[in-house]
Parts: C-alpha cells; structure tokens; sequence
C-alpha cells in the first residue's frame, strides 16, 4: 500500500497547509510524529499562521520535481515516483493517523495532569511549612508569656520576702530599745470571765479565732483592709500601713500612731509588741491613722 508523505498525511488530518509546512520545517522534517508534536504545543501561538522566509524543499515532506533540480525528465516521470494512492489507502493511513494524533492529545493530557498534580503537592507542602512555621511562632509567644509570669511571681515572692524581714528587723530593734530602757512592762493581767449565775450553769466557751480583719483608715480619708493572723503582734499591723499608705517605704516619713475606733484608745509602744487577739482586736476591728507627734 503506497504511503503519503509527511505533508499531505498532516493535510488529510485537517492541519492547514501553512501549518503543517511550517511544523516540518521546524522539526527538521523528522517524521509526522514530531510534526503532530510541534502543532500540538504550539497551536495557541499568535504567529503559528505566519510562513517562514527559507525555501521549504524536501524538508516540506515534497518529493524533488525537475523544476527544483533544473534538468529535464521525461514527461510522468513525477507520477511514476509517486504512486497514486486509493480510496481505501487514503482512508486507512487518515484513520492511522488520526489514531496517532489522539494517542499524542492523550499523552499532552497526561502530561498537563501529572504538572497541575506536582503543582498541587507544591502549593500543599508550601501551606504545612507556612502552618508550622505559624505554631512555633505561637509556641515561641506562649513560652515568653510563661516566663514572663514565672518572672513576675518571682518579683512577687521576693517582696513579700523583704516585707517579712522588714518585720523582722523592726521587731528586733524595738526590742533591743525597749531591752536597753529596762524591763518591758507586763501585759495586764487577762480579765476574768463571766461569773456563773449558779453552780450549776458553765461558763460559756470562748470561740478562738486564728484570723481577724483589721480596716485602717488614713488621714486622707482612704482605707486599708488587711487580714492578719490572731497571733501577730499590732506592729504587723503598723508596718503594713507604712507601707502602703501611699508613700515610698524608708522615705524619711512621720511615724505613725494607731489609736482604737470606739472605745478611743491610742496604742503605745509596748501595745505593738502584744498580740492581736490580747488587744482585742480579733476577729475584726476598726483602726484610725494619726501623725505621732514627736516626743
């Protein structure tokens, strides 16, 4: 069965003439396969329908005719190198060829597919990094945000450390000026209790208290409320007062004196050193703020 050429089988496939030249042109008359390719990736191509400037020849898929060699041959010479193909042939080789250009339309297919599905692992693996990236900044942020809590109890504690050693120390020097003037002076002896009505009845039982609220008030006419223990001593009391009465402890300040609400009792020196729940003051109790006149 006689084979067309290159050029009429691209022709009978539908490809227009300036195309299918051009494609054979450009591929180096390699074959209709690499022609089909050539029109396939570059049927979208604005100068796709422009004719190239060089002389097409045998690379167009044309067999040499005696015009091109410049001699003479004899007449139908052309023909008898080119046998005349039936209907048939023609219909079978534009089926094979048909067939070739769907196989390579597939192939592109695939190939499209394969790329947009590399492209997608792209974009999905650029998403993870950017989500991970994303966590350890808010793990970052979390772990700044612990450390800055740790640092701020830390100062917390550390305050409440230098508060109690103040305490301490001021305890210790008023003992030590109450120790040098002599001896402290006795607490009064403890008021006896209710006197039975009869022998029969008992005295009832006194609630011990372990806390009480003391509430300060200031000479400004603002208030400080703070719970102690029953068996701290009223210079706890004054020295929470000092400071934070609104000035910077150590500041150089008057002392202050703490006098009761009702009944009107100024406490004295010796009355810092007695417990809460001797003076009285358990398991609440009112005291008033007043500048101690210096001696």
């Amino acid at each position: 069965m006689a084979e067309l050429t290159a050029l009429e089988s691209l022709i009978e496939m539908g490809f227009p003439r300036g195309r299918a030249e051009k494609a054979l042109a450009l591929t180096g008359n390699q074959g209709i396969e690499a022609a089909m390719d050539w029109l396939m990736e570059h049927e979208d191509d604005p100068d796709v329908d422009e004719p190239l400037e060089a002389p097409l020849g045998h690379i167009l898929g044309r067999e040499p005719t005696s015009s091109d060699d410049g001699g003479s041959e004899a007449p139908g010479s052309a023909a008898e190198g080119k046998p005349v193909l039936s209907e048939e042939e023609r219909q079978e080789q534009t089926k094979r060829m048909l067939e070739l250009m769907a196989q390579k339309q597939r192939e592109r297919e695939e190939r499209e597919e394969r790329e947009a599905l590399e492209r997608e692992r792209q974009r999905r693996r650029q998403g993870q990094e950017l989500t991970a990236a994303r966590q350890r900044l808010q793990e970052d942020e979390m772990r700044r945000a612990a450390e800055e809590r740790r640092r701020e109890k830390a100062e917390e504690l550390a305050a409440r450390q230098r508060v109690r050693e103040k305490i301490e120390r001021d305890k210790a020097e008023r003992a030590k000026k109450y120790g040098s003037m002599g001896s402290q002076p006795s607490p009064p002896a403890a008021e006896p209790g209710p006197v039975p009505s009869s022998p029969s009845q008992e005295p009832p039982t006194k609630r011990e208290y372990d806390q009480c609220r003391i509430q300060v008030r200031l000479p400004d006419g603002t208030s400080l409320t703070q719970t102690f223990r029953a068996r701290e001593q009223l210079a706890a009391v004054r020295l929470y007062v000092e400071l934070h009465r609104g000035e910077e402890p150590g500041g150089g300040q008057d002392p202050v004196q703490l006098l009761s609400g009702f009944p009107r009792r100024a406490f004295s020196e010796a009355d810092m050193e007695r417990p809460l729940q001797e003076l009285g003051l358990v398991p609440s109790a009112v005291l008033i703020v007043a500048k101690k006149c210096p001696s």
